[in-house]
């Protein structure tokens, strides 16, 4: 059954890879701005945002290549996030993916430009959508709330304001859930509203998206402590560095194994009542195990 699943998630990932790569192939080419957009946009990774946008849009109903244009703009803002997290001004991060990151490959200024570029270029691609309008308008408000300065952006500010400080559980938790849960519930969201789904499958996929993310930080906490800078593809130990808590630092190795186990059965509990949830459930349990 865990190979089906391996064998789907990889066809996933080759119909966002296609997509992705032709997003600017066509464009006119400013300097290097494209090609800076392209170098992190195009760096591979495991795509789990894009995933779940098709999933969900699968388990609900939906056409997978409708909800294309929402998968690939919710992961151009994401890429749009890493190359501003990893400025000297924010983390000062070296290596992304197993390569150096945008800014050191071609300078603060190229690198800021290309993330503006990829902010916005993701909603132009919502708007491409061959999808109702009022799907459209729903996806558009749904990114820009989880993206933006209640979300995404709300979580980096309260990282930044964090560095330095001992933070507790329940500020940690709300930075991470605005940081990391944010976009990752909208991801699973945007799926929902491709295949027109309910409000109540709306909530559901929402609640399952959060626990999700959650887990997902918390094993990425685990792993700046546990793994390689080869592993992992990225620097690890930045967050001690920079002085960052994180969960280990709040609950301990052992403490923070368990927090993910917990968030992975209530994310799974989520599911309960759609008809073929298999997939997502066997990919939050594959993400609570993953060691990269």
């Amino acid at each position: 059954m865990g190979k089906d699943f391996t064998v789907l998630m990889s066809r996933d990932r080759t119909l966002i890879e296609e997509y992705l790569a032709k997003i600017f192939r066509e464009e006119s080419r400013y300097a290097d701005l494209q090609e800076a957009m392209e170098y992190s946009l195009l760096a591979g990774g495991k795509r789990i945002r894009p995933v779940l946008t098709l999933e969900v849009c699968r388990m609900c109903g939906g056409n997978l290549q409708s909800a294309l244009p929402f998968a690939c703009g919710v992961e151009m803002i994401h890429t749009y996030s890493l190359i501003h997290d990893d400025l000297p001004a924010m983390d000062d991060d070296q290596l992304r993916r197993g390569r150096p990151t945008n800014h050191v490959v071609y300078g603060e200024a190229t690198a800021i430009l290309a993330g503006d570029g990829l902010l916005t270029a993701a909603f132009e691609q919502l708007s491409k959508a061959e999808l109702p309008p009022e799907r459209v308008v729903a996806a558009v408000g749904c990114l820009a709330r989880n993206a933006g300065p209640g979300g995404m952006v709300g979580g980096q500010a309260l990282d930044m304001a964090g560095e330095g400080r001992s933070m507790t559980r329940g500020e940690l938790e709300q930075l991470q859930s605005l940081k990391t849960g944010a976009l990752i519930s909208a991801a699973a969201e945007l799926g929902c509203i491709a295949a027109g789904g309910t409000e109540d499958e709306r909530r559901k996929v929402r609640a399952y998206a959060q626990a999700l993310g959650r887990a997902f930080q918390v094993q990425d906490d685990i792993l700046d402590v546990t793994s390689t800078d080869e592993q992992l593809g990225k620097t690890v130990g930045s967050d001690r560095v920079n002085e960052k808590t994180t969960f280990v630092t709040a609950l301990g190795l052992e403490g923070s194994r368990a927090l993910v186990e917990e968030l992975t059965k209530q994310a799974v509990e989520a599911l309960t009542g759609f008809e073929q949830p298999e997939f997502l459930i066997w990919l939050a349990e594959t993400l609570a195990k993953r060691t990269n």
